[in-house]
């Protein structure tokens, strides 16, 4: 974290400056060594569910394959979907990472050297064909895994509520609103992001 994006976002935005000023510096570090398979099989299985029970399904489906720290694509591809679904999948999340295994192995998911290279814009309309990612997963993977310093989740419920919180507003922004209103954090969104997280913590 750089003191020209703190500089920047304090400048443009003195709201925001004071949040920074009263959570300290951001501590957001990418986990560069998760392939973009494995980030989304992670994100499917952690949607709508609480941290804790997602560590224990996803623990389930590791242990289908002993001999491996975590599924290749084509063992998602070639189990059964009773097996998934007896290590807790739903029948819509078996389905969501089967789709994502199958095109994984046709190239649409991006190798990790690969999507180094491609923009957001791109890489957020190949991952989206997929069954079951939104853009919001998307978005995650842009910021948590690939470590991109302009993302702003604007359907985030957490951002929306910090951001109400911040400038004080009686109900959450509509997403159309906070995009308007991140222009100003241009070019550091993702940071923006991180601080109305953090926010909600105060």
């Amino acid at each position: 974290m750089n003191e020209q994006t703190i500089k920047h976002l304090s400048a443009a935005d003195k709201v925001l400056g004071r949040l920074i000023l009263k959570v300290g510096p951001c501590t957001l570090k990418p986990e560069k060594n998760c392939s973009p398979f494995q980030s989304l099989v992670r994100s499917v299985a952690y949607q709508q569910l609480t941290g804790k029970a997602a560590a224990t399904i996803l623990g389930r489906v590791t242990d289908l394959f002993p001999d491996r720290p975590f599924p290749e694509p084509e063992d998602l591809a070639g189990i059964s979907d009773e097996k998934l679904r007896a290590a807790g999948l739903s029948r819509a999340k078996v389905a969501a990472v089967k789709d994502i295994a199958a095109k994984t192995l046709s190239g649409v998911v991006p190798t990790t050297k690969e999507i180094r290279r491609l923009s957001n814009e791109e890489i957020l309309e190949r991952l989206t064909s997929i069954r079951g990612v939104g853009p919001w997963t998307v978005e995650m993977l842009l910021m948590f895994r690939l470590g991109r310093p302009d993302v702003l989740p604007a359907t985030d419920y957490g951002v929306r509520k910090g951001f109400a919180l911040t400038y004080k507003l009686d109900e959450l922004p509509t997403p159309k609103e906070l995009l308007a209103h991140g222009e100003k954090w241009r070019p550091y969104r993702t940071t923006a992001a991180w601080y109305m997280w953090r926010a909600l913590e105060l």
